[in-house]
C-alpha cells in the first residue's frame, strides 16, 4: 500500500510516482496525429482492444557530463526504447556547431525494441567571453518520433 512505508508505519508524505507509471512523458511536445497508411500497424487478437500504445522512453531522460577539460572529446550513451507495439521511426534534430554536441545514431524503424544513440560533446570555450574559467554548455537535443517531439536535455562545465 501507498499508505505506510516499508516499515508498516503511516506515511507522513505523499508518494511521487514516476512518469512512466503516470501516462506521461517527461520533456516531449505532442506531434499533431497524421494518419500514415504505410506505418506499420500490428494487427492481431490480442492487442486488437487496448488502446494505441506509441512512443519512445529516453533512459536516461537527461545527459549531465559534469566538468570537463577544454579540448578533450567525451560520449555518452542513451537508449531510446519503443514502448509501443507498432515499430515507429524516428529522426535526430542534430545541435548546432557552436555547442560542441553531435548525436551518432543508426537510422531506420524501431520495432519493439530499442536503439543506443551516442552523444558525442567536443569541450570548447567560445573565445571573447570571460567566464571565469567555467563554461556552461546547455542544450536540448531535439528527437522527432512520429507521434510527439521528444527533448534531451544535455548539460556540461567545461573548465
Amino acid at each position: 500500500s501507498l499508505m505506510v512505508n516499508a516499515a508498516g508505519q503511516t506515511r507522513k508524505e505523499k508518494v511521487l510516482l514516476p512518469s512512466c507509471l503516470q501516462g506521461k512523458k517527461p520533456n516531449s511536445i505532442p506531434n499533431k496525429k497524421i494518419e500514415d497508411p504505410v506505418a506499420g500497424k500490428v494487427n492481431t487478437s490480442s492487442v486488437a482492444t487496448r488502446q494505441d500504445l506509441t512512443g519512445f522512453h529516453l533512459i536516461p531522460p537527461q545527459v549531465m557530463f559534469g566538468v570537463l577539460k577544454e579540448g578533450c572529446t567525451y560520449t555518452t550513451t542513451v537508449i531510446m526504447k519503443n514502448v509501443g507495439v507498432n515499430f515507429s521511426r524516428f529522426r535526430v534534430k542534430q545541435p548546432p556547431p557552436h555547442t560542441g554536441l553531435k548525436v551518432m545514431y543508426t537510422p531506420g524503424p524501431v520495432a519493439g525494441l530499442h536503439v543506443e544513440l551516442e552523444i558525442e560533446i567536443f569541450a570548447m570555450v567560445i573565445e571573447g567571453r570571460d567566464t571565469g574559467g567555467l563554461e556552461e554548455v546547455s542544450h536540448d537535443i531535439e528527437i522527432l518520433t512520429e507521434t510527439d517531439t521528444l527533448l534531451l536535455p544535455v548539460r556540461a562545465n567545461i573548465l
